[in-house]
């Protein structure tokens, strides 16, 4: 088709190219978070000398009493703060929380590819698919992957890109579905996850400073959650197809990677994954065996759940990476591409070698994260955002949304949902409990606000990781090219979710089981 014959681009199609074009003339990944860092430095200085602080009462969680806390600026400048650089640089770059999770799932899920297992699976699965079932099974996967917390983006993401690059789509578009479901929607799922329990808890403790008996249960969002996967799943398909695809385009292969290999199963294939099926049943059965006795190891040892405080939760990422690395192994003894232990080190070690450009990001991004937490800037940003909503008078549907604004923009800056909601939710449950609502509806309004900002965030601690799984498609991805994927994603989620949590309020539908929207 000449250039003159071309269908001119709508203006949003501009916005995001120039979005993508803007992003990805920032410096590399690794310098951009040396920049942030130094930039962090210069402002917690500012701060310190102009003798910025902020005050706010808090909740011990531990004996649930009240405090009066003070937090003051601290510079990075001061002779403390620069002897903390030197000091915490190895420590912050090892205690990184992504670093060890995703080293140690990709030993599992490397083997798992470098053997073949992956493709010969979503060959398996996903031919013969309509577009439209492999887009919203993509998406309604990553949605369910917040039930292993973290792993999907270790293991749906990069799995969606090979799905539609597999099936000769565009695999960034394949990879956007996978990183809207994992983390813009992350918490909504069809069955109760830690997330659920660990958010109720920290809302009861908040709500205790208003009413010493409140009771916050971890299914008091249950129903609006589960309404919001299938809304969700939905809303993202036509995202994807209606908006990413078509600006993409058709896939480009550069020849760094082979041509997707859509062939039927070979005969030696089909034995692999009879193999690996038969692993993955035998692992499953074990795992319910160290985990469904009372007395089962997997299990709290005080309270015996497997839910809170257990080794099963605790483990998910050794599981997860076992879950992968045993099927695997049957699969290349299946295709006779194993022979003895020597080819199941070489897969490892070639997973470990992918993963090179990921450890420099990590570094990097390790030392601003820990720099911003110990400036302290993003409780004082948190806690002075909260006072001013506060201070403004809203009330009704305006309070509601503002607090989603609020909550979205925060988040740019604290990715964990848990910390964030630490700050947070001593300042707004009780404000929103003294107006006649229930903290499960405040606890509520969060979740909706909360992660639809993720994926636009290069403050994510994973969104390195979504640059590299990227840059395998296409070497010349980068911050930019993430950002305007996922911008649609995010603003459309942010406004759809919000008016659906609208709805809710104005007809008073339940939200789950324990909870309501008034007190």
């Amino acid at each position: 088709m000449s250039e003159s014959k071309k269908v001119k681009k709508s203006i949003f199609q501009r916005f995001l190219d120039g979005v993508e074009l803007v992003g990805n003339k920032l410096p590399h990944p690794a310098a951009l978070f040396v920049i942030l860092a130094a930039v962090i430095m210069v402002i917690s200085h500012i701060a310190y000398l102009a003798g910025v602080y902020v005050s706010y009462q808090g909740v011990d969680l531990a004996t649930s009493d009240v405090l009066d806390i003070t937090v003051p600026a601290v510079s990075l400048l001061t002779r403390e703060g620069i002897a903390y650089i030197f000091t915490s640089a190895v420590s912050n770059f090892v205690g990184f929380a992504p670093l060890g999770t995703v080293l140690v799932a990709m030993l599992g899920v490397g083997v798992a590819e470098y053997f073949g297992l992956i493709s010969a699976l979503i060959r398996k699965i996903m031919l013969g698919r309509s577009k439209s079932v492999i887009t919203l099974m993509v998406i309604f996967v990553g949605l369910f992957s917040s039930i292993a917390v973290d792993a999907g983006y270790l293991v749906v993401i990069p799995l969606g890109a090979a799905i539609f690059y597999a099936v000769g789509r565009h695999p960034l578009a394949g990879l956007a579905a996978a990183f809207f479901g994992v983390s813009a929607g992350y918490g909504a799922n069809v069955i109760l996850t830690v997330n659920d329990i660990l958010l109720s808890s920290i809302t009861q403790e908040a709500a205790r400073m208003v009413d010493p008996e409140a009771i916050v249960v971890p299914t008091s969002n249950y129903y609006f959650m589960v309404v919001s996967t299938v809304f969700l799943t939905i809303l993202g398909y036509f995202i994807t197809e209606k908006i990413i695809v078509p600006r993409l385009g058709p896939y480009k292969n550069e020849g760094e990677i082979p041509d997707a290999d859509i062939s039927d199963l070979t005969v030696d294939e089909k034995r692999g994954l009879k193999f690996a099926g038969w692993t993955v049943l035998g692992a499953i059965a074990l795992l319910l065996v160290l985990s469904i006795p009372s007395s089962a190891p997997l299990r709290n040892s005080v309270t015996g759940s497997l839910v809170e405080d257990a080794p099963l939760m605790r483990g998910l990422v050794p599981i997860i990476m076992l879950l992968f690395l045993a099927p695997a192994i049957a699969f290349g003894i299946g295709i006779k591409k194993i022979k003895n232990d020597k080819d199941v080190v070489a897969g490892m070690t070639k997973a470990m070698q992918n993963m090179g450009a990921y450890l420099v990001l990590a570094f990097f991004a390790a030392q601003f994260i820990n720099y911003f937490n110990y400036s302290k800037l993003g409780v004082i940003l948190s806690v002075n955002g909260a006072n001013f909503l506060q201070d403004v008078g809203f009330t009704g549907i305006p309070l509601i949304l503002g607090f989603i604004v609020l909550t979205g923009f925060l988040n740019l800056f604290i990715g964990s949902a848990s910390a964030k909601w630490v700050m947070m939710a001593p300042i707004f449950v009780p404000m929103f409990m003294r107006l006649g609502y229930d903290p499960s509806f405040i606890q509520l309004a969060y979740r909706v606000a909360d992660p639809v900002t993720n994926v636009i965030s290069p403050l994510l601690p994973y969104f390195a990781l979504i640059v590299v799984f990227a840059e395998k498609y296409d070497k010349k991805a980068g911050v930019g090219t993430i950002i305007s994927l996922m911008l649609p994603y995010s603003l459309i989620a942010m406004l759809a979710w919000s008016l659906i949590l609208v709805v809710w309020y104005l007809t008073g539908l339940p939200i789950g089981l324990g909870g309501s929207i008034y007190l």
